[in-house]
């Protein structure tokens, strides 16, 4: 999901300024909800850090390979969500993208706007589909597949449509863009299929460590009913 340099340049850059603030203001808001609402300030804290730490591992372990106009991550967005919550799963998205361009990939830099807001969106999103999705009543160790695949679905192609929308932005609506934008969005798509399959088997580990439950490492939602 990384937009590659040189798709939006110059002044354009501008616009990814103020989403990213927006962006930014989102994850400031779901982080204010866990702060309130679920573990206080060492459960935000301990979760932040766990995220930022696995967000930069996605980015930096996990195979990825360039397609079109952007790069094939396997970021789990929708995992980092069911496991830590909304507000942790942001914070750990911004901070690890920034680690990683600040130590590996300096020349992501300037693209970090973009990126974060590529990120940060979906996952609002996806915090927003959930509690309409799944039951109050339902923990989310209990979450099926076809919900964590709706939630899969809504990060990804939140993200692809972000790719999409910086690609057109930046060089134009072209037969060429469409056609790179074509390509990105397939490739990305095949996440679709596994990530559902890295939720359910994470979150029957975190079912058989039920112990977890009384630590500040995991959301609340993970093993109670809302």
């Amino acid at each position: 999901m990384h937009i590659e340099p040189g798709i939006v340049e110059g002044a354009k850059l501008s616009l990814s300024i103020v989403t990213a603030i927006g962006s930014l203001g989102l994850a400031a808001k779901m982080a204010l909800t866990n702060l309130r609402q679920d573990g206080g300030f060492g459960g935000l804290v301990s979760r932040s850090i766990l995220t930022t730490a696995l967000v930069f591992s996605f980015f930096e372990i996990l195979p990825h390979y360039p397609v079109g106009v952007s790069e094939v991550h396997l970021i789990l967005g929708s995992t980092l969500f069911l496991i830590f919550g909304a507000g942790p799963a942001a914070i750990g998205l911004a901070a690890g993208l920034l680690l990683q361009g600040l130590f590996f990939a300096p020349f992501d830099l300037p693209q970090y706007g973009m990126n974060v807001t590529t990120l940060l969106v979906p996952l609002f999103a996806v915090s927003l589909l959930a509690k309409k999705i799944i039951p109050q009543k339902s923990a989310y160790v209990d979450v099926t597949y076809a919900q964590a695949l709706a939630l899969s679905t809504a990060y990804q192609g939140g993200i692809v449509t972000w790719v999409a929308f910086w690609a057109f932005y930046g060089h134009g609506v072209t037969a060429e863009t469409f056609t790179s934008v074509g390509t990105f969005g397939a490739a990305y798509m095949t996440v679709v299929l596994l990530e559902p399959l890295v939720d359910l088997a994470v979150l029957a580990g975190a079912k058989a460590l039920n112990g977890l439950s009384q630590t500040p490492v995991v959301q609340r939602r993970l093993y109670s009913a809302a």
